[in-house]
């Protein structure tokens, strides 16, 4: 390589399915710019890795055991800035997504992208540049525009109560449980009615039992 060439783009690949990581490295090894410098299987690796051999731009994926790729990436980004991360995943769903961009990646691809493709957004993100997948795109579109979450601003208290009501007890029952007064049990019931925009107590134990609302 001479002087004047540029030095080709340092990437890193993190996954914890091997299978995985060697088909990216067998893309990798089609561009003449693009170089395979480091591998890691779970977030971890990763860290360490990235301090001790500072790629480019690494290839994260999103859903690992114990540390997963949004947590990773905000680790590497928080410590090593320069480092650019791009989220390689088979999930796009627009709440995984969202974590993965608010933690610091600067593009997100599903696993089917092509070489070609992959290729243009390591030297996207290399040039500070976002890709998105057009399905990461329309889940995030589709994330924005729904109405926020029903319960977030239920308090304890009312969590509480909601999962006395999903257990089918009386309010009666439930001042009992609570060691208060059945009016003011009738109170918080009406609070948690109110905040969900339901009209009865059937509906607010479906809307719960629905969104998850209690644990």
């Amino acid at each position: 390589m001479t002087e004047t060439e540029p030095q080709p783009i340092r990437v890193m690949l993190v996954d914890d399915h091997t299978m995985v990581r060697r088909g990216l490295a067998t893309f990798l090894m089609v561009f003449d710019d693009l170089q395979l410098v480091g591998e890691a299987e779970n977030g971890a690796d990763a860290i360490r890795l990235c301090a001790e051999i500072l790629p480019d731009v690494v290839l994260m994926d999103m859903v690992m055991p114990e540390m997963d790729g949004a947590a990773t990436t905000r680790a590497i980004r928080q410590r090593l800035p320069q480092i650019q991360v791009i989220a390689l995943t088979s999930f796009k769903e627009g709440e995984l997504i969202k974590n993965a961009l608010e933690a610091g990646a600067i593009g997100y691809l599903l696993k089917d992208v092509s070489a070609d493709e992959l290729a243009r957004a390591i030297r996207a993100a290399h040039a500070g540049r976002v890709t998105l997948s057009p399905e990461a795109a329309q889940a995030l579109v589709e994330t924005a525009n729904q109405p926020p979450t029903p319960g977030l601003d239920l308090t304890e208290r009312e969590r509480e109560v909601l999962s006395l009501m999903i257990e089918g007890l009386n309010n009666t029952q439930i001042a009992g449980k609570l060691t208060v007064s059945p009016s003011t049990i009738k109170s918080h019931v009406s609070n948690v009615l109110s905040k969900l925009g339901v009209a009865s107590r059937t509906e607010a134990v479906t809307l719960a039992l629905r969104h998850r609302i209690v644990s």
